[in-house]
């Protein structure tokens, strides 16, 4: 049994990427011990604008999601593809929360930051309004480059599986219920 951490990433109310992150819970809950996040239910300033150099207070929902990557095994981001990478407000999200003394800490001497949420491992999983082959060979993958190797890497997490979904514009409800049903899929292999 794991503690697994799902972050629906898409800061609208009602997505795709909502009812991808529902069925995902629901396939993985019978196995591990399940909690499950929306970026469209949580109140915080997005922009960092002293950067590191000014501890800035975290806002409850922040504090929040901090107790949840600490509390996490494997974290699940299900997100939008958003001009090529992730929706500003999550962007934000990981601003304000993968911080020093959390998600890395400086070391004098060093080149490279300690990693501090080692152990944890994550899946990403992408919707896109273009073909996935387009976007990861064309548009270069940008979601894949920033969440894996810039971030999660970063920090210690080491990403399992990347799932591209799309294109979900225009897509069918038939096309759609295999795409729910693939993200079951996935929960189950966890």
């Amino acid at each position: 049994m794991k503690k697994v951490l799902v972050i629906n990433a898409n800061p609208k109310k009602n997505s795709f990427c909502g009812a991808l992150s529902g069925y995902y819970v629901q396939a993985a809950i019978d196995k591990h011990e399940v909690k499950q996040i929306h970026l469209s239910d949580m109140h915080f300033e997005t922009s960092l604008d002293a950067g590191y150099e000014t501890e800035t207070a975290l806002e409850p929902d922040l504090v929040r999601f901090q107790e949840l990557i600490t509390w996490s095994e494997h974290i699940v981001i299900i997100t939008p593809v958003w001009w090529g990478s992730v929706p500003a407000k999550f962007k934000g999200l990981v601003d304000r929360v993968f911080l020093p003394n959390f998600a890395f800490r400086y070391v004098k001497g060093k080149a490279m930051p300690d990693k501090l949420l080692v152990g944890r491992s994550a899946e990403i999983i992408v919707t896109l309004d273009t073909p996935p082959l387009w976007y990861k060979y064309i548009q270069g993958n940008i979601i894949y480059k920033q969440l894996k190797i810039a971030i999660l890497d970063f920090a210690g997490i080491k990403n399992r599986k990347t799932t591209y979904l799309g294109p979900i514009i225009g897509s069918t409800v038939q096309k759609r219920k295999e795409w729910l049903d693939k993200v079951s899929a996935l929960a189950k292999q966890i």
